[in-house]
């Protein structure tokens, strides 16, 4: 069965970094785009940022120049580096992967940021 699981979150003050890793079951090779994904309390699941199969990268307007996301296939694990966090940042961060064409999410690492 292929799992994302996350890890890394948790609370921190405004100003500061975390980072973020999500370990797949299995080779993240095999995987096409993988992404982060965030949802705060009563607001709907967005982009956060995506690295592509082919290599190319994406982040939300929001998160440009202070979030970077990396991957190591060695470890079969993908990275989200977040510095200069803000309060509008606190919500569950999800890792997600498209894999032979189905979507697959892991259950998310809760990050708090407090002014």
């Amino acid at each position: 069965q292929v799992q994302l699981v996350e890890s890394g979150g948790g609370l921190v003050q405004a100003g500061g970094s975390l980072r973020l890793s999500c370990a797949a079951s299995i080779n993240i090779v095999s995987f096409g785009d993988m992404a982060w994904y965030r949802q705060a309390p009563g607001k709907q699941r967005e982009l956060v940022a995506a690295i592509r199969a082919l290599g190319s990268i994406n982040y939300a307007d929001s998160v440009k120049d202070r979030f970077t996301i990396s991957r190591d296939n060695a470890k079969n694990t993908v990275y989200l580096q977040m510095n200069s966090l803000k309060s509008e940042d606190t919500a569950t961060y999800y890792c997600w992967a498209m894999y032979r064409a189905r979507q697959i999410w892991g259950q998310g690492t809760l990050v708090t940021v407090s002014s």
